[in-house]
């Protein structure tokens, strides 16, 4: 298993950091500071460096604080014995850009997995309560990290379904949309279509056992969980599935099916989660689902991916996360941050551990380290 680590971070210009440096443990970094003060905003910046794109806000230029022109990330990354120094720049007006070693990357694409994360975040209750958009990019986050072909794969498909979708705007119904260009399209789909739900079959087949063994590890066995995935290319041909509903596309001026489409099914005790599952139950539930993708990165990349945990205490009571803490100290898990508003309920935790803990604590006062 290659170990990696990001070393040391300096955000310029960066949502409220004007100008911080940080020089991060290899294992446990405590990032404590009242709400709003930019624990999650450094999280973020870590995120955005291994994967590419905020997990908070869609656009870039959200990302620029209030009174800068632009925003730099620069962080310096260990692979084994091999070190890299990553940035990361955009302007107002200008899409960003990302650099390693100094020479720019021609596809973001090529940098996605190479630095394997997963995030736990409060607002992951939505993957259950809100719309499938959320599951998919779920599936489509673990796998992108897990193979370049796939991430090719979903962006050629996207770009072909968003051509095919134009088309269908281009006249308005009853009238019909050019025909040959509308087969052209639809052939084109067929090939990613099928590598996206073979792999998405295939993340969720393997992923569902972990989970549920997770999930028995949190809950003691008390309840049974079960993860499914849906999709309609599941049950039938995807050229047949576009020619039965060419009409109603053409109607509603959108494609109406296929993998943009699929879902993910939670389940408990027989039941769909979301109708009755309490808080805690929730909970638990996201969490495992989070250390099982977890698990699942790390025997795809054969690396310990890093592991963010924002105000993790929404998640859990100080009993549970003590037992947590003490599971991703252990050598199954890598370079772990963990933010949290309150600062002596992680120090508690952490000095109950049955060994020392190599960690480090940063104080968070409006975008910058607090001095003491």
């Amino acid at each position: 298993m290659r170990s990696q680590q990001l070393k040391a971070l300096r955000l310029q210009g960066f949502k409220n950091y004007r100008d911080s440096q940080f020089e991060f443990s290899p294992k446990l970094n405590c990032i404590l500071g009242q709400n709003g003060m930019g624990k999650t905003n450094l999280l973020d910046a870590i995120h955005l460096l291994c994967l590419g794109k905020s997990n908070f806000v869609s656009r870039d230029r959200y990302l620029i604080g209030f009174e800068a022109d632009f925003f730099r990330l620069q962080a310096q990354f260990e692979r084994g014995e091999e070190s890299e120094e990553i940035v990361v720049k955009a302007a107002k007006g200008k899409r960003k850009t990302f650099e390693r070693n100094r020479l720019p990357y021609e596809r973001l694409a090529d940098h996605v997995g190479r630095y394997p994360l997963v995030i736990i975040a409060p607002d992951d209750n939505k993957l259950i309560l809100e719309g499938s958009e959320l599951r998919r990019r779920f599936m489509d986050l673990s796998l992108s990290q897990e193979s370049p072909n796939y991430l090719h794969q979903l962006m050629q498909y996207n770009k072909l379904i968003k051509q095919r979708n134009a088309l269908l705007k281009s006249v308005d119904y009853p009238a019909q949309p050019d025909p040959i260009l509308l087969d052209s399209y639809e052939q084109q789909l067929l090939g990613p279509a099928q590598a996206i739900v073979s792999a998405r079959k295939k993340f969720i087949a393997e992923l569902q056992p972990v989970f549920q063994q997770v999930y028995a590890q949190l809950s003691k066995g008390q309840e049974e969980v079960s993860l499914r995935y849906s999709s309609s290319l599941l049950e039938q041909d995807f050229a047949e599935l576009l020619r039965e509903n060419r009409r109603k596309d053409i109607q509603f001026q959108r494609s109406t099916v296929g993998p943009h489409k699929d879902d993910l099914v939670f389940g408990m005790k027989g039941q769909t989660l979301k109708q009755f599952a309490s808080q805690g139950q929730l909970k638990s539930y996201l969490l495992a689902l989070k250390l099982a993708q977890y698990q699942a990165l790390k025997d795809s990349s054969q690396k310990l991916p890093i592991l963010l945990l924002d105000d993790i205490f929404d998640k859990l009571d100080a009993q549970r996360l003590g037992q947590l803490l003490e599971l991703l100290m252990g050598p199954a898990f890598g370079q772990v941050f963990i933010s949290d508003a309150h600062e002596n309920r992680l120090l508690e935790l952490l000095q109950k551990l049955p060994k020392a803990v190599d960690f480090k604590l940063f104080l968070i006062e409006n975008g910058a380290i607090k001095e003491d």
